[in-house]
């Protein structure tokens, strides 16, 4: 395959380009290596891939229309995954312009480009965030997902509802995937695995929302990495048993297909900290605090479509994966 990785810089993008690469395809990784983390971790991922004979690296801004299709003229893409995202909730409550325009604009752009460049599958991430006021648990691709609760969930489930546009006018076979909290080696630093080991270590308090009745379905980035491989090779067909009158939100009459990918499994974040004390040999101060707005207090993973289709479930434990992260962010930060 010849395959568009967009977000290639990021936390998933970078092991998604190292994986394909691994298997023998050819990438093309594209990345803004904008500001919202630090950009050297994003240059350090980058320095890793140009190893790779097959790598090439674009940097371009999705919401330059001119240049993504330019890129899209110049290759002759058989498949496109684009992770390239204005990303957190929170960051989205503050800075809304950021995620119209790389969300909304930029992935228009991605969608003409796969519609005239002749692409096979796009493969695109959505969020576990799109749930938003669902509290029906394990959250299933069957039900719908109308009420998010920030603009980032929003311009998530807009991804899905553009992809389906053009999947029915066009016939793009598009394939959306709900992540749920990934977390892991190179892992993004506003995330909360980064930041409450980087504080413990530091002796300073780590802020727990919530009260710590927070619950996440925590899913290991070696997990993530292989439902998505496994599904970029499989291009959706359309529903045949699609009924109108009953419409089932995860399929369509179009080659159009969503997913879950999360480990089936929530976990109290409280556990989550005593799993990174326990693993750094260091007790946390923290500072409860309530409930933030735009987050959700629970996320909890049904993966029966991922399993019956792919054969595949993530099932990597708390324990093992924070381990790993622990051992990476060691070793890159000298710790």
């Amino acid at each position: 395959m010849n395959i568009l990785v967009t977000g290639a810089a990021g936390f998933i993008g970078y092991h998604l380009c190292r994986r394909f690469l691994k298997m023998g395809h050819s990438v093309v990784g594209l990345d803004n290596l904008n500001a919202y983390y630090s950009v050297h971790i994003k240059q350090d991922r980058l320095s890793q891939l140009h190893e790779y004979e097959h790598f090439q690296f674009a940097k371009i801004d999705l919401a330059d229309k001119k240049a993504v299709f330019k890129l899209f003229q110049e290759h002759d893409f058989s498949h496109v995954v684009n992770l390239a995202a204005q990303a957190g909730v929170r960051y989205s409550i503050e800075n809304p312009g950021a995620y119209v325009e790389t969300n909304l604009v930029g992935f228009s752009h991605i969608l003409e480009g796969c519609r005239h460049g002749g692409v096979r599958h796009l493969v695109f991430a959505s969020s576990s965030s799109v749930y938003g006021l669902n509290t029906n648990m394990p959250f299933s691709v069957h039900n719908n997902v109308d009420h998010p609760i920030s603009l980032y969930a929003a311009t998530k489930k807009s991804n899905e509802l553009m992809a389906h546009t053009y999947s029915y006018l066009y016939g793009l076979p598009c394939t959306g995937l709900r992540f749920f909290t990934v977390y892991g080696p190179w892992g993004r630093p506003d995330m909360a695995l980064f930041l409450f080991t980087k504080a413990i270590l530091e002796g300073k308090p780590i802020s727990v929302f919530n009260h710590g009745k927070m619950r996440r379905d925590f899913t290991y980035i070696d997990d993530i990495i292989e439902g998505v491989t496994r599904i970029t090779g499989r291009t959706p067909t359309a529903n045949p048993h699609w009924d109108s009158n009953a419409p089932d939100p995860s399929s369509s009459v179009a080659p159009y297909k969503i997913y879950n990918i999360g480990n089936n499994n929530t976990v109290e974040l409280g556990r989550f900290i005593e799993v990174i004390e326990d693993q750094l040999g260091k007790k946390a101060e923290k500072q409860y605090l309530p409930l933030q707005p735009g987050d959700v207090p629970m996320t909890f993973a049904d993966v029966d479509d991922l399993i019956a289709d792919v054969g595949f479930k993530p099932s990597t434990p708390i324990e093992v994966g924070i381990a790993k992260f622990i051992e990476w962010y060691r070793d890159y930060f000298h710790v």
